[in-house]
């Protein structure tokens, strides 16, 4: 049987006023599994059904998939492959791993250790002796974009000019045109197509120059599955450094946010440094870097809850709702930072599991520590502080805090 949710409760999650906390209304919606919206789309918000659909052949990443066409920023002559459906997803994502990580770049994390370690103690030394500081500005977002940019071979000076790329296009990621004013979606298209044309300049240099960087090893590698094309190479870094970049800055700030919040547990990461393990996926379950997959495709009338989604209809993931749910983690609205059997949805599962997550823990396991250890009785300026607009990349824009004796 299919139940129409309670008209308003998505609308007031996705309105800018719930960011600070939407995890009432997440309790609401969970109310309804499986919830038909007066769209015609669904909303599915529990752990037991989130997974099952992750993990669900008949669920589609594929736009053209859906019986309704719908806006978005990026193009489609060579989406990422997020945007794919096996075989050609499993294809382009073997291609990408191959230089990513296991099996065959095992120590690509391990590799980077002593770079993120002088990274952030770079960061922190700038800023140690203020008496006020922006986690975000000062540390949270030049941290990774600094990583991403080293690993795919963008020269530091061309840092900046991604800030206001990346933002246009995360902004535009949830547009709608029922609310939205057309700029910001023009914006996310004008930034993809510019982001797009530097990509694509970076890769035609690296034609017969290879060099000890991703989009060297992607251009001149010929694998089992044959070369990237220009294009696939240019999608798969849009995806690393938008996706990867923007989810490592709101798990660092979350974080950041979350211990300030639990100065209990940010003495005890002081004194046990070993406990940033633990506290890292706690974190993913617990303020989730991402919230929402905006959309899924039904490629078949799928049943979920003991309700039919027909073909075609769109499909919103709740992940942060899931790993929320009282019935999957006990005390799930609590912060334990050494949680045991954590299966969190915070990077996703199934063939669609988070690829960068293995570098984005890492560099929040870093990050957290040597912030805990080197700031001076950290204490927020603002509580809740200012956040992004995203429903679907949560997190603070800004994040003051002071330091010292104040």
């Amino acid at each position: 049987m299919t139940t129409t949710e309670t008209p308003g409760t998505l609308q007031r999650i996705l309105d800018y006023s719930s960011r600070p906390d939407p995890y009432p209304l997440y309790a609401e919606l969970r109310r309804t599994p499986v919830a038909l919206q007066e769209d015609g789309s669904y909303v599915v918000s529990t752990y037991r059904e989130l997974t099952d659909l992750l993990h669900n052949p008949h669920l589609s990443s594929d736009v053209r998939n859906l019986a309704r066409p719908m806006e978005a920023a990026e193009g489609r002559s060579s989406p990422a492959f997020i945007n794919l459906d096996p075989p050609e997803h499993d294809r382009l994502r073997r291609m990408a791993m191959r230089h990513f990580g296991p099996p065959h770049t095992p120590g690509l994390v391990n590799g980077l250790e002593p770079h993120l370690t002088s990274t952030v103690a770079g960061l922190i030394d700038d800023f140690a002796d203020k008496e006020r500081i922006d986690v975000v500005d000062d540390f949270a977002y030049p941290f990774p974009v600094t990583v991403i940019c080293r690993l795919l071979g963008v020269p530091r000076e061309d840092e900046p000019r991604f800030r206001l790329w990346v933002n246009d296009i995360i902004e535009s990621i949830d547009y709608n045109p029922r609310t939205d004013p057309p700029e910001k979606l023009e914006n996310g298209r004008r930034a993809t197509k510019d982001l797009r044309g530097y990509l694509g300049g970076l890769v035609e240099a690296r034609h017969g120059r290879p060099a000890d960087d991703l989009l060297s090893r992607l251009v001149n590698d010929d694998g089992p599955d044959g070369r990237m094309t220009d294009e696939e190479i240019v999608s798969t870094a849009n995806l690393l450094l938008i996706a990867g970049h923007e989810t490592t800055v709101n798990l660092i700030t979350n974080g950041m946010l979350t211990l300030l919040r639990h100065p209990q547990v940010l003495r005890r990461l002081r004194d046990e440094p070993g406990l940033v393990v633990p506290l890292v996926e706690e974190l993913l379950r617990y303020e989730p870097p991402v919230h929402i997959i905006p959309w899924r495709a039904a490629y078949s009338d799928i049943t979920v809850a003991g309700t039919v989604i027909p073909k075609g209809s769109q499909i919103m993931l709740m992940l942060a709702s899931g790993s929320r749910d009282p019935d999957r983690f006990h005390d799930a609205d609590r912060f334990v930072p050494d949680r045991r059997d954590n299966q969190h949805l915070g990077f996703g599962s199934g063939i669609h599991l988070c690829f960068g997550g293995p570098l984005a823990r890492r560099e929040t396991q870093i990050a957290l520590t040597e912030l805990v250890r080197r700031l001076d009785r950290p204490r927020l300026v603002a509580d809740p502080p200012p956040y992004r607009r995203s429903p679907v990349l949560r997190g603070p824009i800004h994040l003051p805090v002071e330091q010292g004796d104040g």
